[in-house]
C-alpha cells in the first residue's frame, strides 16, 4: 500500500514527510493502522549520528498503538481488530535471553538498525524506489506499519490507544529503571538526573515503589513542576545544587539509587551519578548517549572502597509482554499517570516542531497523533 512517513535522508537533516511503499505482511507479521506515535529523544540520537544505522535512509518511530487490520500467515494470538502497543525491543519468548526472563535482552533485538524483517531479511518500507530502515523494526512515523509479531503486544480495547502508545517505550523504560533495574525499596532515597519522558517515569516509579524522598535534576524550571506532581519530593536545577542539599537531606549518606535518564548521556555524567550515590548504592545508566563516545569520567577508587554498583537498562530491564498490559492496568486503576505526559500532540507533518520543542524542553512527551486525513 501506499501511505506515508517522516523520512531521514541523512545525519543533520529534518524529518521528510513523503510517500512511502509499505508491504503487506509475509509470515509471523501484521499490518497495524497506528493511532499515535511519541516523539522519543532516542529518534533524535539518529538525526545527529549518536546512533548508527546500517544505512539512509530511516523511518522513524518506536513508541505506538494501533489496531491489527491484517494477519500475515503463521501468525498466533492476534487477528484483525486487536489492539496492540509496539515494544521497540521485539520478543520472541524462545531465544537464550527470553527463556531467562529477560525479554528485553532477546536476540532478535540484533537487527534493531538494520531494518530488515525478521522473518525473511528483507525490507517492508520503501521511498523514491530505495530500502527504507525502520527505526527498531517499527517506524511508526507513519499512520501504518507492517511488524512482525514479536513486536507488539495485545492490550485491552478499552483503554484509549493514543495513552496506550506510550508504554511502548518511555513509561516502561522509566519505571522499570526504577523498580527493576535500580530495586527501589520502600523508605529509600532515590535521585533521578533528567526528567523528560523517560525520567518522569522513573520517578513515578520511584514513588510508587516507596521512596522516602525522590530528588530530581532537570534545568528546566518548568519539567521540574510537573516532576513534583509525578511524585517528586524535591528538584534541582543542577548536580551541582542538588549534592549539597542530597547530603544534608540523608544526613550524609547520599542517595541509596541514582538513574541517569538525561536524553543525551555524557562521559563526566557517571561519575557524577556515582557522587550522588551512598556506600553500597547503585547507579543506573539509562540514558542514550552517542555510539562513539568511550569517554568516561570514573573514580575507580570511590568505586572499589565503597562498594559501589554501576548498571546498565534497556526497556526498564522488563519484559514487555508481561509489563506493557501490566502497565496499562495500573493506569486503569488510577495508579500510574499516562495523560499528563502527552503535553502536546502534533500532525505528522509537524514533527519537526515537535522535535524542536523536545530541544527546548517544552514537553514531557510530544505525541503525532493521526487521523482520518491520514487513512
Amino acid at each position: 500500500m501506499k501511505t506515508k512517513g517522516a523520512i531521514l535522508w541523512g545525519v543533520g537533516e529534518e524529518w521528510s514527510i513523503e510517500e512511502i511503499e509499505l508491504g503487506d505482511p509475509k509470515a509471523g507479521e501484521v499490518q497495524v493502522q497506528l493511532a499515535a506515535s511519541g516523539l522519543c529523544h532516542s529518534d533524535e540520537h539518529l538525526v545527529t549520528g549518536g546512533t548508527p544505522v546500517a544505512f539512509y535512509p530511516v523511518i522513524g518511530g518506536h513508541e505506538g498503538a494501533g489496531v491489527v487490520t491484517k494477519v500475515g500467515p503463521g501468525v498466533t494470538g492476534l487477528q484483525e481488530g486487536d489492539h496492540v502497543v509496539t515494544a521497540f525491543i521485539p520478543a520472541c519468548g524462545q531465544c537464550p535471553p527470553c527463556s531467562k526472563g529477560m525479554q528485553n535482552l532477546c536476540d532478535l533485538g540484533a537487527n534493531l538498525l538494520a531494518g530488515t524483517s525478521i522473518s525473511d531479511g528483507s525490507y517492508r518500507v520503501q521511498a523514491r524506489g530505495k530500502d527504507v530502515i525502520p527505526m527498531c523494526l517499527l517506524g511508526t512515523f507513519s499512520p501504518y506499519i507492517t511488524v512482525h509479531q514479536a513486536s507488539v503486544v495485545k492490550v485491552e480495547p478499552d483503554i484509549p490507544l493514543e495513552i496506550a502508545a506510550l508504554v511502548g517505550c518511555g513509561v516502561t523504560t522509566g519505571w522499570g529503571s526504577a523498580t527493576k533495574v535500580a530495586d527501589v525499596r520502600p523508605g529509600e532515597n532515590v535521585v533521578v538526573m533528567g526528567a523528560g519522558g523517560v525520567g518522569m517515569n522513573a520517578v513515578q516509579g520511584a514513588a510508587a515503589a516507596g521512596a522516602k524522598r525522590v530528588m530530581v535534576i532537570e534545568p528546566v524550571a518548568k519539567k521540574r513542576e510537573w516532576a513534583m506532581d509525578m511524585g517528586a519530593t524535591h528538584t534541582f536545577e543542577s548536580a551541582e545544587e542538588a549534592t549539597g542539599k542530597v547530603n544534608e537531606l540523608t544526613w550524609g549518606r547520599m542517595a541509596d539509587k541514582t538513574i541517569i535518564t538525561v536524553g543525551d548521556i555524557q562521559g563526566e555524567d557517571i561519575q557524577t551519578a556515582l557522587s550522588l550515590t551512598g556506600k553500597g548504592g547503585r547507579a543506573v545508566v539509562t540514558g542514550m548517549g552517542n555510539y562513539a563516545n568511550t569517554d568516561v569520567k570514573l573514580s575507580l577508587f570511590e568505586l572499589t572502597l565503597l562498594q559501589k554498583d554501576l548498571q546498565g537498562a534497556i526497556f526498564g530491564g522488563l519484559a514487555p509482554r508481561a509489563a506493557i498490559p501490566e502497565l496499562l492496568a495500573l493506569y486503569q486503576e488510577g495508579q500510574l499517570k499516562l495523560d499528563e505526559l502527552a503535553t502536546t500532540k502534533y500532525a505528522l507533518e509537524d514533527i519537526n516542531q515537535g522535535y524542536q520543542d523536545m530541544r527546548d524542553g517544552k514537553n514531557i512527551r510530544g505525541m503525532v497523533v493521526y487521523t482520518d486525513a491520514d487513512r
